[in-house]
């Protein structure tokens, strides 16, 4: 055993290190051997904004100088201000120039400061070889092309060095005037910004070098800005990153030195402040990032992350602890099982690394610190929910086997076998479905029972009337009671009829009044009460009236799901949902505990988990002993599956403190399971709030207040979801033995029912004492109508992702990487609503509801 733990963790780490070398592969790329002619310089790499007048000292501005030694001829300033007088002097002490320019703008005083700092700053450096008065002034329309003129032509009276102002290369097209006024053209070519793909990116600075080149022959032009982000958003088809970066900024510098073309490179180094004007690609340009480390080698290999290797280190590291601590404990598990859940260990710290690597590289800033945080909180659900998924997929697809499997016994019970109370709470039930239900009762073959109806809360006569007659037509052993306004829902029903049970009853068994028990219920099943421990015996719920019709059997085999997986999972720990009918109660243990809670609308699940709080151990069998209806209904399914997300709710905040950690009334496998049970609930929710947030986002980008979120938040989402689906289709093909298109449909069934769940869970969190919801049932087919109002509010969401999907799409074009990934996740977070509104035109439209009833019509035949 140890051998097989340590070889399986030896190749989910060599298979990790495989994973990462793959996405980081090494790009060869032409060599850089010279010197960078020119670079943009602004020295707040360190967290400095000048907009908020934290300017650079000297010391900053020497160390930068240091850095750039030897790399580059020339630094390219854009101010002549704010600490920038300094860059001069300090650029002599490493043999570098300098191209000083002054910042104008709309505000004459502060042109006034600019113009009369350039003009002494060249006066007292030799080293400054150029000036620059204006930055893209025009473009901003900050300033009028004649008043332009007139500072640059009082600049020129004063200086002896070539005089210019630099504009992206079509203002100076549009502009030719301006071309006159000065000594030499600087032009901005920027092919991210034009949306150019990487592969035509130079050539196309080149072409437009040469457009103005052809335009004003006798002028000397210089590439004054030219450059690529490492990252951040695409625009149409450029996409950034390091290695384009590497590849734009290593092309560019040798076609530039080849054409003898004059130029400066944007930009020195990263600045985080940009961020706050330009997104997150505006602290991206540096050749240096913020540390002053190189972003890329000028020569070799090009890879996106240079110090993958550590963190595919501390990602083996995260996930060493939990992987031993699984193999351990886990050791009946096949080794493939093994290997299996070990790797999503894995593969989990591998992605928490990355995103924690992308947070870290970010400046949390603006709007978008909303999303990262909700992104940041959202991942973490979604790879606690891939775990819980992924450990149920491991252990019953490859456990070696169930240790406390239960199968019916074979038993013939005495006279005095021990007396059953059966307990058949109803409100306001057809009579005919009670009665059969009733038949199925007396026709149990076992000696020693009683059946307690309670009717409560119903006021018309002609419905519980019939019920009391057929009570005692059927003898002694039916009594019935009539509650005409009664407290408590059906908790305090079933709390009413443990205070009538007989004295000598020593379990108590419920049933929902649409169920037709087997005869052999009792005698299978009462025997497990022989060891004093077993506080509760619990049967699948089953269902009956699917066949033939296409909502019931979606619904039908979505049910199975929990019953035939879930359940036999949970009972390994002896952790399974009481899920009040089909259940079977010790009498004394259900008084140890206090009775029924009427204060919870799902009173089932919460005695069973009061009941392992109070040491009792559970027995589930696997094997239908009772069918019961289907709700009628879209509204109806999507009304039960809302009380017991609502009431779980209750039930998490009632019983918190044995739920956490440390708790001490449950083993640590029921915790495991009552909090991973509910988790994807929980997720549910959270559901609801990022496709609010995701409509409301794309509204925001199509403003352009936001940018995207990084793609290490958004893949993970698509990769969960694609997960959760082919586990879930996994888990039915080896747990329910029902053919394709019924797990198809099961699956569609469960996802239509997220938007009411996630409802519920938000009501329950900030509600204590929702109504009970009865789930109607046999109640007429709805028209279309009908069926379009039950899927209102999922049809409405669905209507507004949709919306943002062709809007971001139409906005940003499908060449946009950020767009179509953005797209997608929307996408997937619409195939809920579009689940909701199929399940519920199949539930209203007779020719999609009708099918062909299979072979069989029980559960227990098709499932494993």
């Amino acid at each position: 055993m140890t051998f097989r733990i340590a070889a399986i963790t030896a190749l989910v780490v060599l298979v990790n290190f495989a994973l990462w070398s793959l996405v980081n592969p090494g790009t060869p790329e032409r060599p850089w051997a010279g010197q960078i002619n020119g670079l943009s310089y602004n020295p707040y790499r360190d967290g400095g904004n000048p907009q908020n007048g934290d300017w650079a000292g000297a010391s900053q501005i020497d160390r930068d100088m240091q850095i750039l030694a030897g790399h580059v001829g020339s630094v390219r300033t854009y101010s002549s201000t704010q600490g920038m007088e300094a860059v001069p002097v300090l650029a002599t002490k490493y043999n570098i120039d300098v191209v000083m320019g002054a910042w104008v703008d709309s505000i004459p005083a502060t042109n006034e400061r600019e113009i009369a700092n350039l003009i002494n700053a060249v006066h007292n450096n030799a080293n400054i070889k150029r000036a620059i008065v204006g930055n893209e002034a025009v473009l901003r329309d900050d300033i009028g092309i004649e008043d332009l003129i007139g500072l640059i032509e009082r600049v020129k009276r004063q200086v002896s060095i070539p005089v210019s102002t630099a504009e992206p290369w079509h203002v100076w097209l549009k502009h030719p005037e301006l071309a006159d006024a000065v000594d030499y053209i600087v032009i901005h070519t920027l092919p991210y910004w034009e949306g150019i793909n990487i592969d035509e990116a130079v050539p196309y600075v080149m072409a437009r070098y040469e457009d103005v080149q052809q335009a004003f022959p006798g002028k000397h032009v210089v590439i004054g800005e030219v450059g690529w982000p490492s990252e951040g958003q695409w625009v149409k088809a450029a996409e950034p990153s390091r290695i384009n970066q590497a590849k734009f900024i290593r092309t560019f510098l040798n076609t530039a030195t080849e054409k003898q073309i004059d130029y400066s490179v944007v930009e020195a180094f990263d600045q985080p402040w940009k961020r706050r004007i330009e997104g997150t690609v505006g602290s991206h340009w540096g050749i240096w990032d913020r540390n002053g480390h190189t972003k890329f080698p000028m020569s070799g290999e090009i890879v996106e992350e240079s110090n993958w290797q550590f963190s595919c280190l501390i990602a083996t590291l995260l996930a060493l602890g939990p992987m031993l601590w699984f193999l351990r404990r886990q050791r009946a598990l096949k080794p493939a099982g093994q290997a299996f859940y070990a790797g999503l260990i894995m593969a989990v710290a591998s992605v928490l690394v990355w995103a924690a690597q992308a947070a870290m590289a970010e400046h949390i800033i603006s709007a978008n610190s909303l999303a990262w945080v909700g992104l940041v909180a959202a991942q973490i659900v979604l790879l606690a929910v891939l775990l819980v998924d992924g450990f149920e997929l491991t252990e019953v697809v490859w456990s070696n086997r169930w240790r406390r499997h239960f199968e019916p016994h074979d038993w013939q019970p005495p006279p005095d076998a021990p007396k059953v109370s059966i307990h058949v709470p109803c409100y306001n039930e057809p009579p005919q479905m009670v009665i059969e239900t009733l038949n199925a009762l007396a026709a149990l073959d076992y000696p020693n029972f009683e059946v307690l109806v309670i009717d409560n809360n119903t006021r018309d006569e002609a419905i519980w009337k019939p019920l009391e007659d057929h009570c005692a037509a059927l003898g002694p052993r039916f009594r019935f009671f009539h509650l005409p306004q009664w407290p408590g829902y059906k908790a305090g029903a079933l709390n009413f009829a443990l205070s009538q049970t007989a004295d000598d009853a020593a379990i108590i068994g419920v049933i929902d009044s649409d169920y037709i028990v087997s005869p052999d219920w009792l005698r299978a099943t009462v025997p497990y009460f022989e060891k004093p421990d077993v506080g509760f015996v619990q049967a699948p719920q089953d269902y009956r009236d699917w066949p033939g019709d296409r909502f019931k059997t979606m619904c039908h085999w979505e049910y199975a799901g929990f019953f035939h997986i879930g359940m036999v999972q949970r009972n390994e720990r002896n952790a399974i949902i009481q899920h009040g009918t089909m259940t079977l109660i010790r009498r004394a243990a259900l008084l140890q505990v206090g009775g029924w809670a009427e204060w919870c609308i799902c009173e089932d699940a919460e005695l069973g988990l009061r009941m392992f709080e109070a040491g009792h151990e559970a027995v589930y069998l696997n094997h239908s002993f009772g069918k019961g209806l289907i709700p009628d209904g879209f509204a109806a399914y999507k009304t039960q599956r809302f009380r017991w997300a609502y009431g779980a709710v209750q039930i998490v905040k009632r019983h918190m403190r044995s739920l956490m950690p440390g708790g001490q009334e449950l083993t640590t496998g029921q915790r495991y399971h009552f909090v991973s049970g509910w988790l994807p609930w929980f997720a549910d929710a959270a559901h609801i709030v990022f496709a609010v947030a995701a409509v409301f986002w794309s509204a925001l980008l199509m403003l352009g207040w936001v940018e995207f979120p990084p793609s290490v938040f958004l893949v993970p989402t698509l990769s969960v979801f694609l997960f959760k689906v082919v586990a879930g289709l996994w888990l039915y093909s080896e747990r329910i033995k029902c053919p394709w298109k019924d797990r198809l449909g099961a699956a569609i069934a469960g996802m239509a029912l997220t938007h009411a769940v996630g409802r519920a869970v938000w009501q329950g969190l900030f509600t204590s004492n929702k109504p009970f919801f009865r789930t109607p049932k046999c109640r007429d087919k709805p028209a279309i109508m009908q069926g379009l109002l039950m899927a209102r509010e999922e049809i409405i969401l669905l209507a507004l992702l949709l919306s943002g999907i062709t809007a971001v799409l139409a906005g940003y074009g499908l060449q946009n990487h950020s767009a179509v990934l953005w797209a997608c996740m929307m996408l997937v977070q619409s195939l809920p609503y579009w689940a909701a509104l199929y399940t519920s035109m199949v539930n209203a439209l007779p020719h999609f509801r009708a099918t062909t009833p299979p072979g069989g019509d029980t559960l227990a035949t098709h499932a494993a």
